[in-house]
């Protein structure tokens, strides 16, 4: 049976409805290196990021999945009680962001040290929060894929191979995606398990449909933070071009921010429902498309 692990435990497609499968609750930009690096009081931040997670609720969203990963800020421990508070289901991931992201012990493993690692958290939990990572987040350089981060990459592919978790990887070039894809076939991955996030900066709408071509799943994740009329013919151009069945939409939003003050000021998750949802109706996608793009293609991503 698939399931998606989240930080209340597994969730069938039967017990979940719309997904936001791109946002943040926690995250910090700065460097692992940096002075109060992903230091926060969770009570201050449960303060800050329940009220948004309360307001997804209220229009019918039933799971987010964070997006912070290892290098820029995961908090298992804050996501998970911002969770509970809100009695809300939150995926969380494992693996590393990209350089100079990447902390040292990170640098100093073996690949086999790293799939382990992966793989521990996949399947036995995170630190001591008792969460399972739901899936693998990575990255890779705007002009290419650093030999680390290869590293890490191969590392993650025979994790998912053991676990069957997808990964998906911060790549703003759609070759350096493919490229990416490539490094996981020679691992035994299937395309399947690979999400091409913020494929939307890859002008090159080609790329895009090689990428589902080859069976990965692409993501426009700018919602909120790009015109709706933009985002409308986006999705419908991907739609009409048959791209549907692989597609997530999301906003790449929130979230508390230990560098600022107070957490900073979140940036809401509630656009998709409030804005573009309506605006592609009318625009003539249908309900049943809607549904899949923001129930079943999300669900199929991360699910296991």
């Amino acid at each position: 049976m698939k399931q998606i692990y989240t930080t209340l435990g597994p969730r069938r497609r039967d017990e979940l409805g719309m997904i936001l499968p791109h946002e943040h609750v926690f995250a910090d930009l700065r460097t692992p290196d940096q002075p109060g690096y992903a230091e926060a009081e969770i009570d201050a931040v449960v303060a800050l990021m329940v009220p948004q997670i309360e307001a997804i609720k209220r229009q019918g969203i039933t799971l987010l999945v964070e997006c912070t990963t290892g290098g820029v800020g995961r908090r298992a421990d804050i996501d998970l009680a911002v969770s509970k508070a809100a009695d809300f289901p939150i995926v969380v991931p494992t693996g590393n962001y990209r350089e100079p992201w990447i902390p040292a012990w990170i640098s100093e493993a073996s690949e086999g040290d790293l799939e382990q690692w992966m793989v521990s958290e996949l399947t036995e939990g995170i630190e001591d929060t008792g969460v399972l990572a739901g899936w693998i987040k990575l990255s890779a350089g705007d002009d290419g894929i650093s030999p680390l981060e290869a590293r890490i990459l191969r590392a993650a592919a025979r994790a998912s191979v053991r676990t069957n978790a997808v990964i998906g990887s911060h790549t703003i070039r759609g070759r350096i995606a493919l490229e990416q894809l490539d490094i996981l076939q020679s691992e035994g991955c299937s395309p399947e398990r690979f999400i091409s996030i913020h494929t939307q900066e890859e002008k090159d709408f080609g790329l895009h449909r090689v990428l589902v071509d080859r069976g990965a799943w692409i993501e426009y994740d700018h919602v909120g933070r790009a015109p709706d009329d933009e985002l409308v013919s986006m999705v419908m151009r991907a739609v009409d071009a048959g791209l549907g069945e692989h597609l997530l939409i999301s906003h790449d939003l929130g979230w508390y921010d230990p560098a600022q003050p107070g957490g900073g000021t979140p940036r809401p998750y509630t656009h998709l429902v409030d804005s573009l949802l309506p605006s592609l109706k009318i625009a003539g996608v249908s309900e049943e498309a809607i549904r899949k793009l923001t129930e079943a293609n999300p669900f199929e991503a991360f699910a296991r």
